[in-house]
């Protein structure tokens, strides 16, 4: 039986899709199976995230309208073999999809994997109950900014009126310079605000967002150690946090992030 896990939040931004891309990435690379599940029916973007837009036949509309079966829908991903997607649609009338049916996709292809990962829209409304419904822990990604923790906190209490058995914090985009320079919340404040345990804090990276955005692989060798952290956490229960700030240390460092900071 897998474990699966919602990638929430409440607030947009802050990066749920790449954390569940790449998180996904990490942990089929340790040799498990692993699916990620896009239910941001209408917005939905985890197959151009993953680049296999262009293998997109059927998806997980289909699947509960009795188009397909799900092994039709999941689209394997090109680089690994035990990672697959199952896409979201962009045209279907969300309002007619519930948590229940989406449950019953999950319930479907949970012996194939060890992990399925889903990612949330945004907000707290109909679809942030499709994508918690059928899980058993979430994961809230946050940005260390006050209105995406205000927005974090609504979604952890949230969280208790569903079969939640487990829940973790993952702070994407942590800039390290401003980190030693006092101009971002602390990553000790984040976790008090939030009473929840941290799982994994992923550094600000343009090799991010540049890869995301045209559907190609995280080639930032800090960044990749991120996600690998975070995916031994979530797996063994370790708590080895990446340190944003190891590159702005020392005499070279605070050069380095004061000419940043007057860039």
């Amino acid at each position: 039986m897998a474990r699966k896990i919602v990638m929430t939040s409440g607030k947009g931004g802050v990066g749920k899709t790449t954390v569940c891309a790449n998180l996904g990435i990490q942990l089929a690379k340790l040799g498990f199976r692993v699916a990620l599940i896009d239910v941001d029916i209408g917005l939905n973007n985890l197959d151009v995230v993953m680049g296999v837009e262009n293998q997109v036949v059927f998806d997980i509309t289909d699947i509960i309208m009795g188009k397909c079966r799900p092994r039709q829908a999941l689209v394997q991903d090109k680089n690994i073999s035990s990672l697959y997607i199952l896409p979201s649609s962009h045209a279907y009338n969300k309002t007619t999809i519930l948590g229940e049916h989406v449950k019953n996709v999950i319930q479907q292809i949970d012996n194939s994997f060890d992990y399925i990962l889903i990612d949330c829209p945004a907000g707290v409304e109909a679809g942030f109950h499709r994508a918690v419904f059928p899980a058993n822990e979430a994961l809230i990604v946050v940005t260390p900014h006050l209105s995406s923790i205000r927005d974090a906190d609504k979604v952890i209490a949230l969280l208790d009126e569903y079969n939640i058995e487990y829940k973790g914090l993952v702070i994407n985009r942590m800039r390290g310079d401003l980190l030693l320079n006092g101009d971002l919340m602390t990553i000790e404040s984040i976790v008090r605000a939030l009473n929840i345990p941290l799982l994994g804090v992923i550094p600000e990276d343009d090799a991010i967002g540049s890869s995301c955005s045209i559907g190609g692989r995280l080639q930032s060798i800090e960044s990749a150690r991120a996600f690998t952290l975070l995916s031994e956490n979530i797996h063994n229960g370790s708590k080895k946090i990446f340190d944003c700030t190891f590159k702005y240390r020392g005499v070279m460092g605070y050069l380095k992030r004061n000419i940043k900071k007057r860039v």
